[in-house]
């Protein structure tokens, strides 16, 4: 899974979810690749009906393979609780750092660092805050973007579910890939997703 070029997210609708899947998939035949899982605890789902989730700590398993039974855990995302400046590890399968995405406290727009787990900044992930806009950076070179799909007018106007794709310019390295990859999940799950 970590050897393509662009991925198509695409977040599971409901009301009232407490808790939020992504179907990852590939863009081209809509095949289902991926899955992302936020595996959060009862406490945490139950304080969600009171706080700002954003304010919560989360955690996003991202699985390989399309059947449950044929799942493989490749990396996950996690997120404390933070009030103004986030921080989210980014852990292998055997919950080993494999880099971290930091959030930029004073910047227009979402801003945030993306490194490795010995803090070498890969990419810089710049977007705005109405829109869904945002580019993976490497000084001034473009790595890849992430860009809203619109999903149709009754999931736009009554669910927070969102559709997005990332694309990742260059040939494929894994490892770049899956920290891209996690920082575009983050964008969601972590950065944006709301109450």
């Amino acid at each position: 899974m970590l050897n393509r070029k662009h991925y198509f997210i695409r977040e599971h609708a409901g009301l009232m979810k407490l808790s939020d899947v992504y179907d990852i998939l590939d863009p081209d035949t809509q095949a289902k690749i991926g899955e992302a899982r936020e595996e959060i605890s009862g406490l945490v789902k139950f304080l969600r009906l009171l706080i700002d989730k954003n304010l919560m700590p989360t955690t996003v398993a991202v699985y390989e393979g399309a059947a449950p039974a044929n799942r493989k855990l490749l990396f996950s995302i996690r997120r404390g609780v933070a009030l103004f400046k986030h921080k989210v590890e980014i852990k292998d399968a055997d919950g080993l750092s494999l880099g971290y995405l930091q959030s930029k406290v004073f910047s227009l727009g979402i801003a945030f660092r993306v490194c490795t787990a010995d803090g070498r900044e890969v990419a810089l992930v710049k977007g705005d805050w109405k829109g869904w806009n945002f580019r993976f950076l490497s000084g001034e070179t473009e790595l890849g973007v992430i860009t809203k799909k619109w999903a149709g007018l009754g999931k736009e106007l009554f669910t927070t579910a969102d559709n997005y794709l990332i694309r990742i310019h260059g040939a494929p390295d894994p490892t770049l890939n899956l920290l891209l990859l996690a920082a575009g999940l983050a964008v969601d799950t972590v950065f944006k997703e709301k109450k």
